[in-house]
């Protein structure tokens, strides 16, 4: 009897113990991450804005933790590829990727690879928003974004404007600054890229282009570009004299391209909040500060749970928006 009850007594203790060992577990995790090589996914070619982002932010954090940090670059299906990899990647904190709004756009873009961005994948922090501006040729008529909402009035549909692209960041912000803001109807000319818009626009065969701060700069300081706004809160630090949406007078709009790390669904929320402590430690830097200045970027870093707000009003935005206007991904 007696052997029977210390029997029973050293199965309790043991299965005590088992039960402490895995509750200890994803702590033990969490302590000895990081202990290898930290992938960051990037869905564009290299030399973009957002990979000099990524290679920004992401040696600052080698520094820091002491492992390597390394750039994967998986362009194609307007970063759909890489996104897939990233959702099939292991949740342990050693896969992350640093996306744009496509991540809330694309499911609605492109149906042949299905996701969603608020159960996949898990947010980490928002790193940066980069406005997007509306510019004219500098010897246009027009010359503010009053005269372009007016010529549209007289005329719906008669102003043009070129974009990276359907589907594009700076698409879907003018759409929705045209539907929502202004209550216009401008007809959109799809481009491969914002270079050739550009050029077209400097040549004269498009009277206006939408895309990221950073592409106008060379030629708006060369005086062959004026910027008419730029769909953002606060003035573009690299392009001082350009109005805001709001000084344009449409207050209470605002659409940028935003770029923030997400981690695989099932990631440790202990290693989440390593990954947010060291990026919020690099967006810190005043080096970093300073070379995201230079893309027109204002460094932005949220928690998990604020990342996740944005990702969710994004995707309704986006998706309603998407719906109504039918737009299709190039």
């Amino acid at each position: 009897m007696l052997s029977r009850i210390r029997s029973t007594t050293r199965a309790a203790a043991l299965l005590a113990a088992a039960i402490l060992a895995l509750g200890a577990a994803p702590a033990a995790l969490a302590q000895a991450y990081p202990s290898k090589t930290i992938r960051i996914l990037v869905g564009f070619a290299p030399g973009g804005a957002m990979d000099i982002v990524a290679r920004t932010v992401g040696q600052k954090i080698s520094a820091s933790i002491g492992q390597p940090v390394i750039v994967d670059n998986k362009p194609g299906a307007a970063s759909n590829i890489a996104i897939r990899q990233l959702i099939e990647s292991p949740p342990d904190g050693y896969t992350v990727m640093l996306v744009a709004n496509g991540l809330t756009a694309n499911p609605f873009l492109y149906t042949q690879q299905p996701f969603d961005p608020t159960q996949d994948v898990v947010p980490v922090s928002l790193v940066a928003r980069l406005p997007v501006v509306i510019a004219a040729n500098a010897n246009s008529e027009l010359t503010t974004l009053k005269k372009m909402v007016d010529a549209s009035k007289a005329r719906p549909g008669s102003v043009n404007y070129g974009s990276p692209g359907s589907g594009s960041t700076p698409h879907l912000a003018v759409e929705l600054f045209a539907r929502a803001a202004a209550r216009i109807e401008l007809t959109h000319v799809p481009y491969k890229g914002g270079a050739p818009a550009i050029a077209d626009v400097l040549g004269g065969q498009l009277p206006l282009v939408a895309v990221n701060a950073v592409e106008v700069l060379p030629q708006v300081k060369a005086g062959k570009l004026r910027v008419l706004a730029a769909l953002s809160a606060q003035r573009v630090s690299t392009l001082p004299d350009a109005p805001t949406i709001a000084e344009s007078g449409f207050p209470g709009f605002e659409a940028s391209v935003w770029h923030a790390f997400i981690a695989p669904k099932g990631t440790p929320p202990a290693i989440v909040a390593k990954l947010n402590a060291e990026i919020h430690k690099a967006l810190a830097d005043p080096e970093v500060k300073e070379r995201l200045a230079g893309l027109g970027a204002e460094v932005s870093p949220t928690t998990p749970q604020e990342l996740a707000t944005l990702v969710r009003s994004e995707y309704e935005r986006y998706g309603k928006l998407i719906r109504e206007a039918n737009i299709k991904a190039n």
